[in-house]
């Protein structure tokens, strides 16, 4: 008689709950953040007229482009008002030059000055240097709005109202927080990478534009991305300083445009597609940086 072999059970795995119930939580978490920017471009391809016509349609009512091409200036007014539109405009070209020439104004200024200030006090030393870095910590604690009227007073006194240089100028050389942003990574980077290029005969300057620099590229692309975003979604202090229209940003733009029937309803159809086609910048630079930022946070010095 042949011996049979013994029986392996095999323990049966036991159902992921856990991982189940944290897919569920992130999809309605996924749901609610979407949900918005879809109601958003909903409205927006919605006809003027419809807008209060079937309110619980998740799809459009009446879908049509009227609402991208007028806010792009492609109907003229009158067509606009037989339509049934309310004839509101909005100079949308030169309002999205202007948020682009601010922010990349912004994002060249901080970055470059904010880069150069976080390596001092990571790696230089100097008098009061710790002292003066918590000074610029303790600058993180106040309120931005607690600056506007001294900022306005003296962006007044320069004459610089209604310009571009009145609007960078508060945040233009740097800010506490990308300095402390950028300080944390420069300490991550290997002394010794430094260090031998200092044996090597190379400044101090050389050894931060040419070793450190390119080292913490995934750094300071995410900080140029966040100051870009918060250039562009800023509408309290250009609101303030600009009231013309050559020199309006698209947030404040936006904010004239809703604010032109005041007696009426806002034009919700037209200010959504003009909102829609104003957040494809910031999508177009998280698309292409989006792995330099993954970077950044992945990022814990160098061997």
């Amino acid at each position: 008689m042949t011996a049979q072999a013994p029986t392996v059970h095999v323990p049966r795995r036991a159902f992921p709950w856990g991982k189940l119930a944290a897919w569920i939580a992130l999809g309605i978490l996924l749901v609610v953040t979407l949900f918005p920017f879809y109601w958003m471009l909903r409205t927006a391809l919605t006809f003027p007229t419809s807008i209060y016509k079937d309110t619980s349609s998740l799809l459009p009512v009446d879908a049509t482009l009227i609402n991208f091409k007028r806010v792009l200036g492609m109907l003229p007014v009158q067509q606009l008002v037989e339509l049934g539109g309310t004839g509101q405009s909005i100079n949308f070209f030169l309002a999205l030059r202007n948020s682009i020439i601010v922010s990349v104004l912004m994002v060249i200024g901080q970055v470059a000055f904010c880069a150069m200030a976080a390596y001092a006090f990571a790696r230089l030393r100097f008098p009061f240097r710790n002292q003066i870095f918590a000074i610029y910590i303790a600058a993180m604690m106040v309120p931005g709005i607690v600056m506007t009227i001294p900022n306005f007073i003296f962006i007044r006194n320069l004459g610089w109202i209604d310009t571009f240089q009145g609007i960078v100028a508060p945040a233009f050389l740097m800010t506490p927080f990308a300095i402390f942003f950028l300080r944390q990574f420069f300490l991550g980077v290997n002394r010794e990478v430094e260090e031998a290029a200092l044996i090597d005969g190379a400044s101090i300057p050389t050894v931060f534009f040419k070793v450190v620099l390119p080292m913490t590229i995934p750094a300071v692309t995410t900080l140029g991305v966040i100051v870009f975003i918060g250039s562009w979604n800023n509408y309290m202090w250009p609101l303030i300083v600009a009231n013309k229209e050559t020199v309006r940003v698209l947030t404040v733009a936006l904010g004239v445009f809703r604010s032109q029937t005041p007696q009426g309803a806002p034009d919700w159809s037209g200010l959504m597609a003009a909102t829609t086609l104003s957040i494809i910048p910031t999508f177009i630079l998280f698309l292409f940086a989006g792995r330099k930022i993954l970077d950044s946070i992945q990022f814990s010095g160098f061997k």
